[in-house]
């Protein structure tokens, strides 16, 4: 079973220098039907204009990822930790018993757009931490690269959470599969472009529910469209 959620239909908030979109319900939107998708919690694409970004700010037992499209963000937190993430960078920060953190545009002329997505945790109370891998384009073109797991195999990130993070960039035709073992399901997020999932045409900003099913099959429709699958415990 596949049900698609999208882009027009997410949620929306706009404060000037923050053009951001909500998956799921968040801040001030508001959805009982759009609460999250098993331990998916969070999925905003947020667009922050030069110079200007979200200031420090607290979270506690979540798994944070933060995958930027364009542009660079810069992030700083309470342990110590600073760097800039840009296009092809995965970054997971684990909030467990407490961490203050900001996040502002790196650059003053160029905005930044990314996506920030959170997953909730295995476990409360962890030890706060904080990860951050490359990934080329060529890494991901043409497959699903494993970017993030539980066990950081395959050189992936480490995520707190019985969950595996593929990405991938598919060009028009280029057709991948990915089995689904009992007991899971998947969050297909069309990151930009356009593809086929199984035989629905999905968007830059859709989503995609999948249970049910024992394998999925993306195949490019038009250049460079890239793509983030997230394969979880039901």
């Amino acid at each position: 079973m596949i049900t698609l959620r999208p882009a027009q239909e997410r949620g929306s908030a706009y404060f000037g220098w923050l053009d951001s979109r909500h998956t799921f319900s968040f801040g001030n939107y508001y959805d009982p039907s759009h609460m999250g998708f098993a331990d998916l919690r969070v999925i905003n694409e947020d667009k922050v204009t030069p110079g200007q970004g979200f200031s420090t700010h607290g979270h506690r037992d979540m798994e944070i990822i933060s995958y930027v499209l364009e542009g660079a963000l810069e992030h700083k937190d309470s342990i110590g930790t600073g760097s800039v993430i840009r296009p092809g960078d995965v970054q997971r920060m684990s909030a467990g018993t407490g961490i203050m953190h900001s996040e502002y545009n790196a650059s003053k002329t160029e905005p930044v757009h990314f996506l920030q997505i959170w997953v909730l945790p295995e476990q409360k109370g962890i030890e706060p931490g904080y990860e951050q891998k490359t990934f080329s384009e060529e890494d991901k073109r043409g497959l699903l690269r494993l970017v993030g797991s539980r066990d950081g195999r395959d050189g992936s990130i480490t995520i707190h959470q019985d969950i595996n993070l593929y990405a991938s960039i598919l060009q028009a035709d280029d057709a991948v599969s990915h089995p689904l073992a009992a007991g899971r399901v998947a969050w297909l997020q069309v990151v930009r472009g356009a593809v086929k999932l199984n035989d629905q045409t999905l968007a830059a900003g859709d989503g995609a529910a999948i249970a049910e099913e024992s394998q999925i099959t993306l195949q490019g429709v038009s250049g460079d469209s890239e793509v983030l699958l997230f394969d979880m415990a039901a």
